[in-house]
């Protein structure tokens, strides 16, 4: 970090926000001839055009004002019956707050729990933007390292609750999980809701691949075991699910009676997400099924196709996904994810995430396998060859 004047004089949480390690990759890959991306965490389908129409058709009706800042009631409505056909029940509209993009719903979850001199649990390896989102807000994140072994990768509930102090306010979970696609069973979610009730925390559910799951039509999810006015933070987005990464639009849900507040905090920070998104939000919600299924179908051939190819070099350690569409595997004798990254890009022409931007230093890469086949077949195969021994 530079130590001009002008920097030592901000904030530490704004002074002291990491550089991410994955956007550093792509900096360096960029329009690199050939190459194929596959480092950050989106597909590489564009938006259904019936999406797409809905917001032109905002647009042409002149929706270009300011609009609610919990969200228009039809896309609230269609979250809440979302929810009740994943799910079952009912859900009431009141309970979900339409953001900008699920970065937003966690930087609120995070700043309504959590500030100076608290602290956040948080698996690890994660997203980095969690970690960094809790610092931003003033909070500490304690990080607990996840295991990884035979058995794929594992979280140690008492280690987790080992690190719970004092000064702990919430508990975050990602299941499935970025980047390792370890999936919470119903049973270990019910023993970290039970853990946080009786020790008066939080818990911040990050849920936003739970559609993409391999061993069922949706992974566990602390809506099958919580009542909902308990306190449960869900955050999540429409990016993954239909290929609305550029639209910045997600959703947070919560017990009602925090409505005021987090409306207050939408206001003095985005004031709302445009009305021509949230039309095409509403439409993705109620008629995205079908595309949605397309996607996690080639998630899952996508993912056949990245494990089987990289194992059968045997010069790999990985563990095939439960969920979420990431392959997070490490190289025998590379420990420095970061150096090996840039090197992929230049001699393998291929772009993968380093480890180190998700908080593991033992040499992990995560690639993505939301994409084509065909796309992912010529990635694996060079990094296979990159992997033959000299």
């Amino acid at each position: 970090m530079s130590d001009s004047p002008l920097i030592t004089s901000l904030r530490a949480e704004a002074r002291d926000a990491p550089e991410s390690g994955i956007v550093e990759v792509f900096n360096y890959g960029r329009n690199r001839p050939g190459l194929i991306p596959l480092w950050v965490g989106e597909g590489d389908l564009p938006t259904p055009d019936f999406v797409v129409a809905a917001a032109n058709q905002s647009l042409a009706r002149g929706e270009t004002f300011y609009t609610y800042q919990r969200g228009i009631p039809e896309l609230r409505q269609a979250l809440a019956d979302y929810h009740g056909r994943l799910l079952g029940g009912q859900f009431p509209a009141e309970r979900f707050f339409v953001t900008g993009g699920g970065m937003q719903a966690i930087q609120i979850a995070a700043r309504m729990v959590a500030g100076t001199g608290d602290e956040v649990v948080i698996p690890v390896p994660c997203w980095p933007n969690i970690t960094a989102a809790v610092a931003i807000s003033g909070a500490r994140p304690v990080p607990v390292p996840m295991g990884f072994g035979n058995a794929g990768w594992t979280l140690d509930l008492d280690r987790l609750f080992d690190a719970v102090s004092d000064r702990t306010r919430a508990i975050f979970l990602n299941s499935p999980s970025n980047p390792t696609g370890w999936t919470a069973t119903r049973a270990e979610l019910e023993a970290i809701r039970q853990f946080a009730a009786k020790r008066g925390l939080w818990i911040i559910a990050d849920e936003v691949y739970g559609r993409f799951f391999y061993e069922g039509p949706r992974a566990a999810s602390f809506y099958d075991i919580a009542d909902r006015d308990e306190r449960i933070l869900y955050v999540n987005t429409f990016s993954k699910n239909y290929a609305m990464t550029g639209w910045r639009i997600g959703w947070l849900s919560a017990p009602i009676e925090l409505g005021q507040t987090i409306e207050n905090l939408i206001q003095y920070s985005t004031s709302g997400v445009a009305a021509f998104m949230q039309r095409a939000a509403t439409v993705a919600l109620n008629e995205g099924d079908a595309f949605l299924e397309m996607q996690v179908a080639r998630a899952r051939e996508g993912r056949r196709i990245c494990c089987s190819t990289l194992a059968a070099t045997g010069r790999v350690r990985l563990a095939e996904p439960d969920g979420a569409f990431y392959l997070f595997f490490a190289v025998d004798g590379e420990t420095d994810s970061r150096s090996l990254a840039l090197r992929l890009v230049d001699e393998a022409n291929v772009g993968v995430a380093p480890g180190i931007a998700f908080g593991d230093d033992t040499g992990f890469m995560r690639i993505c396998f939301a994409r084509s086949a065909s796309q992912l077949e010529e990635a694996a195969g060079r990094l296979a060859e990159w992997l033959k021994p000299a």
